[in-house]
């Protein structure tokens, strides 16, 4: 019998503790932010039926080409949920009677069957805040203002892009780019930064374009907002209307707020997904080899509403942070844990009953211990604690439990401190402080 090949399926890993700290401190982190601004915690199933996933309302037909589509034994159509998004719209619908505006947030796997490379796997972390019901880009600004405070408690550089798809399509129609044409243009215009104008040319041939406009196309999306504003303030095309003052609206609430100095509009910038409607926002890391964005949304006014098809709308909006990508920043800026796990570690010498019942009445206290369960040489034991960085060890032997004394030592500073056997209370203040 050929012997079985031990290993990860490629694009997902394992986490071991160090590793996993960090990426707990980012989605505790996230967590504060996100209920900061007032959104609730929702859990949604990572299985999906697959025409939910594949419906016309969601990602578009390029996502589904990274779908894990399978079955289960009643042989139904499933699918793992390629994003926290649609699931969204499929609660919203499901719970009809839940009071708009509703913010929520949602922390969990998602999978694609995509390219592997750094930031991107197969199976990753979203980190989502989504609202429906408020038809007013003063919430889009509020989630671009939530990346700031986000990326500020993590300590990490950044700049927010933003656009607006309504804006962008205003463009396209006034360039004459045909309705079927203009997902493909899109995404063209979504690699300006990336292209040649060379290069960009022969996309835009592929997708049909003739010479005047491409010359057009080129023209116009380089030549910045305060460029666009000018040409056409005395524009008849509706979309392009639309675009230009909400995207307006947003620039002045930023300004408002103050936090408009890392921020910047980008009329290139699509998030490719036919889903969003209207504000489109990307965060990038300053100084960083990822550079790929850290974060991303925008308005999707149509998904929830297409979905519920009661004759009302659902307008919505949201962002995500990707967890993979930002704990790759941070490992980048070496980013050292605050603390090991375990606050004190207790060592029995022959005192494993008193041992357990002092770690427990600390673990009352909210102090984290561990407790040495085999037997090994003390200097060991020892010289394990300093590699791990745990800052306090009690070594319990059956003379502290006769005197009913213990003493704690602080295994970075060296000092030493003297406790009765049951002064817990004294015992957790010193660790807690330190």
């Amino acid at each position: 019998m050929k012997s079985m090949e031990i290993r990860n399926v490629k694009g997902t890993f394992d986490y071991l503790p160090k590793e996993q700290q960090i990426r707990n401190k980012v989605t505790n982190c996230l967590t504060e932010v996100f209920e900061s601004f007032g959104y609730l915690p929702v859990v949604t199933p990572t299985l999906c039926y697959y025409d939910v996933l594949a419906s016309k309302y969601g990602g578009g037909a390029e996502i589904l080409k990274e779908v894990y589509h399978l079955s289960d034994q009643g042989e139904r159509n499933l699918a793992l949920r390629y994003d926290l998004t649609v699931p969204f719209a499929k609660l919203i619908t499901l719970t009809k009677d839940l009071p708009l505006p509703f913010k929520r947030y949602e922390i969990g796997k998602v999978f694609r069957d995509g390219p592997v490379k750094v930031g991107r796997n197969r199976e990753f972390i979203q980190c989502d805040v989504d609202v429906v019901g408020v038809n007013d880009v003063f919430i889009d600004a509020e989630l671009i203002s939530l990346y700031i405070h986000a990326f500020n408690k993590l300590n990490i550089s950044y700049t927010v892009d933003y656009n607006n798809r309504k804006l962008m399509t205003g463009i396209l129609q006034i360039c004459g780019v045909e309705e079927e044409k203009m997902t493909s243009v899109i995404t063209v215009i979504d690699k300006f930064k990336k292209l040649s104008k060379e290069e960009i040319k022969k996309e835009f041939v592929c997708c049909g374009m003739t010479e005047e406009q491409i010359e057009k196309l080129y023209e116009y999306f380089r030549m910045g907002f305060d460029g666009i504003l000018s040409k056409f303030q005395k524009t008849d095309n509706v979309m392009l209307q639309e675009g230009m003052k909400e995207l307006r609206e947003v620039q002045n609430y930023l300004t408002v707020l103050g936090i408009s100095e890392n921020t910047s509009i980008d009329l290139t910038l699509a998030r490719g997904l036919d889903i969003y409607t209207g504000t489109v926002f990307e965060v990038f890391a300053k100084n960083s080899k990822m550079t790929s964005a850290i974060g991303g949304g925008g308005r999707y006014d149509k998904i929830i509403t297409n979905f519920i098809d009661d004759g009302q709308e659902y307008p919505a909006v949201g962002c995500s942070f990707g967890l993979d990508a930002i704990v790759e920043v941070l490992n980048e800026q070496k980013i050292e844990t605050e603390r090991n796990f375990v606050d004190l570690f207790v060592i029995p010498l022959n005192t494993k009953s008193e041992s357990l019942m002092l770690a427990n009445e600390l673990r009352k206290r909210k102090i984290k211990v561990d407790i040495q369960y085999n037997e090994r040489k003390l200097n060991k034991i020892l010289n394990t604690i300093d590699r791990e960085k745990i800052p306090f060890v009690i070594i319990l032997g059956e003379d502290e439990v006769k005197n009913q004394k213990i003493v704690l030592k602080n295994m970075l500073n060296k000092n030493s401190y003297e406790f009765a056997f049951d002064d817990f209370d004294a015992i957790s203040k010193t660790i807690r402080e330190f």
